[in-house]
């Protein structure tokens, strides 16, 4: 399937509800199961991703297919190996070539029994769940700090706790204090100094809790402000304070000319003059999943930008620093890595492009904005936005661009 994005004009404007975030959501799911009580969430993300996890969580099957949901398969996999039971665990082809090594390495050292079920290091997983005794573990941050998250959210039930070392560079730093205020908004306690946490043994106290809406999601409308001549988009349901670290968008984009303004729990975008002094430098190594949308942003306004911090792209649903290398080719971009600055060069050129997406949701939303610069892309798998933002293509609709299949 093929989608044609029309934009006739570079002025955009609108509302958009977006839906709850789904980092936000996956946790609230892990720590409710773990509580053993029911908790109200309303604004639960309706990503694929989130509906699947809620899924399995409740599911009576020893078989549990996490798809390609990187998240959930790294939560389940501490979430099983702490809970009574036996289960295989697998997924898609390409979670099959996601590293799961750091994890069950982590979990293997408190006791866990994991067994690869065909390549080490990867999933599929044999989980012998309940054995778990240890209280201190070593765990290298440096490829997903969804590994460190999945151990935080079992250490209170732990029985003597858990103190956590992180190793090396943390990547995705913000996603772990995202899981320790949820922890901590749960009831739980914990000491945290330089690079270790502990957390002791404790029990979560379930309570209501809204779930905002999803700051990544937000960055491919703060990438369709900073490329249109006029922009007044309003975005529901964001918080100025917020457990994302994505939340840096407000004062990121101020540089691409997107002035961002709040008011009780919505969020408006207008367009002021692009800031002919701009960084030209972006450290994204606590935000890759903006990289995207700021990679876009920058070839469809032709600047040299330089991004670094970014060296686990290549761990996300696709190769996405080869596949945004590839895709802004097609419109006279370079993408470059020198020893890990990754160097945008190139005046943006193309009549009407058609992006390939890599079964990867953010590369599709990223790349079909572009429209705003040459009036038409074509965008390949377009219900690869299920993943995480279901109703995408609705909502570009709601602010004025067209949208249909090629026959």
């Amino acid at each position: 399937m093929i989608y044609r994005i029309r934009k006739k004009d570079r002025n955009i404007s609108g509302s958009v509800a977006l839906s709850g975030s789904k980092s936000i959501s996956n946790r609230v799911l892990i720590i409710e199961a773990l509580s053993g009580a029911s908790i109200a969430k309303p604004n639960l993300a309706t990503a694929h991703d989130t509906q699947l996890l809620q899924a399995l969580l409740q599911s009576d099957s020893t078989t549990l297919d996490a798809e390609d949901a990187g998240t959930a398969f790294r939560f389940l996999t501490a979430f099983l190996a702490f809970k009574e039971g036996e289960w295989i665990l697998t997924g898609n082809d390409r979670m099959q070539q996601r590293p799961i090594g750091g994890l069950v390495h982590a979990l293997r050292g408190l006791g866990a029994d994991i067994t690869y079920l065909r390549k080490e290091n990867f999933p599929p997983l044999k989980i012998g769940g309940g054995k778990l005794s240890g209280n201190h573990v070593k765990v290298s941050a440096g490829i997903s700090s969804q590994f460190v998250s999945a151990l935080l959210m079992i250490a209170p039930l732990m029985p003597h706790g858990l103190t956590i070392e992180l190793e090396g560079k943390v990547v995705s730093e913000p996603y772990i204090s995202m899981t320790l205020s949820l922890m901590q908004y749960f009831g739980v306690r914990y000491d945290q100094r330089d690079h270790t946490i502990h957390v002791p043994p404790q029990t979560y106290q379930p309570k209501d809790i809204f779930i905002e809406s999803d700051w990544s999601a937000a960055s491919y409308y703060y990438e369709m402000a900073a490329l249109a001549d006029e922009a007044n988009i309003e975005l529901k349901g964001l918080l100025e304070d917020s457990f994302q670290g994505d939340s840096v968008l407000a004062s990121l984009m101020n540089s691409f000319g997107v002035e961002t303004k709040f008011q009780n729990e919505v969020l408006t975008l207008s367009k002021t003059q692009s800031n002919s002094s701009y960084p030209h430098h972006y450290d994204l190594s606590a935000y890759p999943d903006l990289a995207p949308a700021l990679f876009a942003a920058s070839a469809g306004l032709s600047r040299t930008v330089s991004f670094f911090g970014l060296e686990h792209l290549a761990y996300k649903e696709s190769h996405r620093e080869n596949a945004l290398r590839t895709e802004l080719a097609k419109c006279g971009i370079s993408v470059n890595n020198d020893e890990g600055v990754i160097t945008l060069l190139g005046k943006f050129s193309v009549a009407a492009p058609q992006f390939k997406t890599y079964n990867d949701h953010r590369m599709a939303m990223a790349l079909a904005p572009l429209a705003l610069v040459c009036g038409e892309v074509l965008i390949e798998d377009p219900l690869v936005v299920n993943k995480s933002y279901p109703d995408y293509w609705k909502d570009l609709m709601s602010i004025g661009f067209g949208i249909g299949e090629v026959k």
